[in-house]
C-alpha cells in the first residue's frame, strides 16, 4: 500500500534556466487516502521518498483519469485544469515529512500551513531559505531578478509599467491562499506559509510571517514573527513585537496563550502562558529581570523572565516611579471586542 504525507498537483513559474521560482498548489492533500496515493504512484511511476515530477498537459490529462477512476473526483479536476493550461506543471508527492529539497516541495509545504493542514512547527521547513529563490513578485507574476531589467523595459515599450510589489522569497498569502472567516486590511503584510485560523483580523500594521499565526479569534494590529503562534482570543496591540527564532530568539519557541494581550508597543521574548498581559511600551526578554509581586503589592522574589515562562494568569509592567519591571496575578482576562473581531 503506497502512503504519502502530501501531494500537491500545482502550475508555476520557471526562469530561462529552467529553474522553479514559485508553484500554485489550488488543493494540497494532507495525508491522502490510499486510493489516491495509489492512482498518483502508479500514474506517475512514483518510488518513494519525495518526489517531484514535471507534467505535460496531456500526462495531467492521464493523471485525471486514474485520479477519477480511483474515486477521487476533486483532485481529478484539479488534474483536468492542469491539463488545458500550457504553464509549467507538476505534480509533487511528498512521501515523508522531510526537510524540503526544491521549489515545488518547499510551496506545497507552505500551501499545507496557509490552508491550515497543519499548524506552524508541524512540519519541517529546515532549510528552506537555501531552497527558495529570490524572486521579483510583480503585477505579471514571479520574475528572475536577472530577467527583471528587460521584462521592465519591454514593459515601457508596450506603454505600459511592470509593477515589482516586492523582492523576497516568500509572496504574500493572498495570492495563494485566502482562508475563510478572517480579516486582512493589507494583504502584502501575510506572508504565505502563515497560519490563520477563523476569526482573525490583521489590521493594516499587523504582520505575520511565515511557520506563524493564530489559532483565532484575535486582533493583531502587531507582528507576529516567524515561528510564533497566538492561541485564540488573544490581542496584539499596535506597534508590538513578538521575538521570532530568525530576530534572536535563539531555540526558545515563542508563544502566547489563550486570551492574552500585548499592549501598544509592548513585546516579549518568552512564551506567554494564557490570560496574561503585558501592558504598553513593555519590552520583556527572557534575560530581564523582574520583580515578583503577591496580592498585597510586596515583592516576593526577583527573577529573570524565563522563569515565568508559559505561566497563566500574570500582568507584566514597569513601576512608573522605579522603573523596574513588576509582575503580579493579572485579575481580568482580555475580553475580545465581539463587534471588532467579526469577518463575515
Amino acid at each position: 500500500m503506497t502512503e504519502l504525507f502530501s501531494v500537491g498537483l500545482g502550475v508555476g513559474t520557471k526562469n530561462r534556466k529552467g529553474e522553479w521560482l514559485e508553484v500554485f498548489y489550488p488543493t494540497p492533500l494532507l495525508q491522502p487516502k490510499a486510493s489516491t496515493a495509489k492512482a498518483l504512484a502508479d500514474a506517475l511511476g512514483y518510488t518513494g521518498g519525495n518526489q517531484v515530477v514535471e507534467l505535460s498537459p496531456a500526462s495531467a490529462g492521464k493523471l485525471a483519469e486514474a485520479l477519477r477512476a480511483a474515486g477521487d473526483s476533486e483532485l481529478a479536476h484539479v488534474a483536468d485544469n492542469l491539463a488545458a493550461s500550457q504553464q509549467p506543471l507538476v505534480a509533487t508527492l511528498l512521501g515523508t515529512d522531510a526537510p524540503p529539497a526544491s521549489v515545488p516541495e518547499g510551496f506545497l509545504k507552505l500551501h499545507l500551513i496557509s490552508h491550515r493542514l497543519v499548524k506552524p512547527h508541524d512540519t519541517d521547513l529546515s532549510g528552506l531559505f537555501g531552497v527558495l529563490k529570490n524572486v521579483a513578485w510583480t503585477n505579471q507574476g514571479a520574475i528572475d531578478l536577472e530577467e527583471l531589467p528587460e521584462r521592465q523595459l519591454q514593459a515601457r515599450l508596450n506603454g505600459e509599467v511592470l509593477e515589482v510589489a516586492c523582492v523576497d522569497k516568500f509572496p504574500k498569502m493572498t495570492n495563494y491562499v485566502v482562508p475563510a472567516g478572517v480579516r486582512i486590511a493589507h494583504t502584502a503584510r501575510v506572508r504565505l506559509g502563515a497560519y490563520l485560523g477563523e476569526g482573525t483580523t490583521i489590521m493594516h500594521e499587523g504582520f505575520v510571517n511565515f511557520n506563524a499565526g493564530t489559532a483565532g479569534p484575535g486582533m493583531i494590529e502587531g507582528r507576529i514573527s516567524a515561528g510564533v503562534f497566538v492561541e485564540s482570543g488573544s490581542d496584539l496591540g499596535g506597534g508590538s513585537s513578538t521575538m521570532g527564532t530568525l530576530s534572536g530568539g535563539g531555540n526558545i519557541v515563542i508563544s502566547i496563550g489563550k486570551e492574552s494581550l500585548l499592549g501598544a508597543n509592548a513585546g516579549t521574548g518568552i512564551p506567554l502562558g494564557d490570560r496574561c498581559t503585558i501592558e504598553s511600551g513593555l519590552y520583556i526578554t527572557a534575560g530581564t529581570k523582574v520583580a515578583v509581586l503577591d496580592d498585597s503589592g510586596n515583592e516576593v522574589e526577583v527573577v529573570k523572565a524565563r522563569e515565568l515562562a508559559n505561566k497563566n494568569d500574570l500582568l507584566f509592567r514597569r513601576n512608573s516611579l522605579t522603573g523596574r519591571t513588576e509582575c503580579l496575578t493579572n485579575k481580568s482576562s482580555v475580553q475580545l471586542n465581539e463587534e471588532l473581531h467579526k469577518n463575515a
